[in-house]
């Protein structure tokens, strides 16, 4: 594996990314600079913190801190889908696919940062 693109947590990550910007496409006009554009920077910036992450892989604090970063980014993205659900701008259905596809890609990242190894972080 020698690429990040290659990692099911960016993978998935991307994919939830791609879901929110379409779906953010029909939020109100007056959203625009503020949920519209705080969810769309927070999902994409799981891909990109753990594109930094992988590349200072062999550093297994650097490597483990910016793991934790995307999943603080993964985090405020859920708190978005609150907010978007609450003021009726998604279905409670859309709320729980997207809210469950966060909670994988937590999971991916919380392996990756307890097994650092695994993904050629040096001990």
């Amino acid at each position: 594996m020698n690429r990040v693109q290659d990692l099911i947590a960016y993978k998935k990550g991307f994919e939830l990314a791609m879901d929110i910007f379409q779906l953010s496409k029909s939020f109100p006009r007056e959203e625009q600079y503020s949920l519209t554009d705080q969810i769309r920077r927070s999902s994409r910036s799981v891909c990109a913190n753990l594109s930094e992450a992988y590349s200072k892989r062999r550093y297994p604090k650097h490597f483990i801190s910016k793991l934790t970063d995307c999943d603080g980014e993964n985090g405020e993205t859920r708190t978005w889908l609150e907010f978007a659900l609450a003021c009726a701008y998604i279905t409670k259905d859309i709320y729980n696919t997207l809210y469950d596809k966060s909670i994988e890609i937590s999971k991916l990242l919380n392996y990756m940062i307890l097994n650092p190894e695994k993904f050629g972080s040096k001990g």
